[in-house]
């Protein structure tokens, strides 16, 4: 018999004893409340959850590895002739022979190419591929991830799209830039759904929200280059690192171990500490919240510590 069948049968044997002697009920009060208690404490440990920052990173670094931008749409570079492409240009190896047939091949006039001048332009790679292997979560059936970049000078910026496959091809794609701006008005393609995170579905386990989580930022920053990157000069961490001295912002926060919280109703929350490595230097707290059918966090990014000399 369960914790909450057995309260019940109590709750009913307390009914049949209310004109018994008082201490008789008074201690039948007493183990209700204990069981009660312990009903909370079990489910309060089986919906919280630690996951190892060190499974963190790897799934973060797997990402990272899957969503690497080439070299030729980072820092794009064409000869202004063919006097210059001598030998001290020759690739050195496959991927770099890849590179240098991109960067040598005649383009279209009128086609959006890589480019350093701030035009946005289609990349080559494909995000969704980053979902093929990742625990709990996967792309939903019948959608495409999709990135469009801007290159200006050393800075860069990018925006990933959740496209429906029919209306994903390179055509419609690209009549998207037609209607773009500056770095701060990205293509918007017909059809995208609002938040690329809305493309993904799971087994709703702790595993998967931590993966979304660190999905969800990757995305976000995938394409920064320069003073445009964030995310990727912050490093997850379970202890509050010795190197400096920390002034918190809150109460000193003791367990920096990630967790994540499933809810009664599907709901779950997940919580992680960063310290961002890059001046100025802080300890950030991450929090995540997700609905009950869907995969699109609302995210909450606090600095709860600054690093002091």
């Amino acid at each position: 018999m369960g914790p909450t069948a057995l309260l019940r049968t109590l709750a009913s044997a307390r009914q049949k004893l209310f004109r018994r002697p008082e201490g008789l009920v008074s201690c039948l009060e007493k183990v209700e409340q204990a069981i009660a208690a312990l009903h909370y404490r079990n489910h309060r440990s089986m919906s919280i959850q630690k996951i190892p920052v060190d499974a963190i990173q790897k799934i973060q670094k797997y990402v990272q590895q899957v969503l690497s931008i080439p070299e030729s749409e980072n820092h794009p570079r064409f000869p202004s002739s063919l006097e210059e492409l001598d030998d001290g240009d020759a690739p050195d190896s496959l991927d770099a022979l890849g590179d240098w047939f991109k960067a040598a091949s005649v383009i279209e006039a009128d086609s959006p190419a890589p480019n350093t001048e701030g035009s946005w332009f289609l990349s080559s790679i494909n995000p969704g591929d980053a979902l093929l292997k990742l625990p709990g979560l996967r792309l939903k059936p019948g959608f495409r991830l999709v990135t469009y970049l801007n290159r200006n000078g050393k800075d860069g910026v990018g925006a990933t799209w959740a496209v429906p496959e029919a209306m994903s091809t390179t055509a419609l794609l690209e009549i998207a830039i037609g209607r773009s701006g500056d770095r701060h008005q990205p293509p918007h393609p017909e059809g995208a759904l609002s938040d690329v995170m809305l493309a993904a579905t799971g087994d709703r386990s702790p595993a998967s929200f931590v993966v979304a989580s660190i999905l969800a930022r990757e995305l976000r920053e995938l394409g920064a280059l320069g003073a445009s990157c964030n995310w990727s000069v912050h490093r997850l961490v379970q202890a509050l690192p010795t190197q400096v001295k920390w002034d918190w912002q809150v109460a000193a926060i003791q367990d920096l171990s990630p967790k994540v919280r499933i809810f009664p109703d599907g709901r779950a929350a997940v919580e992680f500490f960063t310290c961002r490595v890059a001046a100025p230097i802080n300890l950030f707290r991450h929090l995540d919240q997700y609905p009950a059918n869907s995969y699109q966090p609302a995210h909450a990014d606090r600095v709860v510590a600054i690093a002091t000399r």
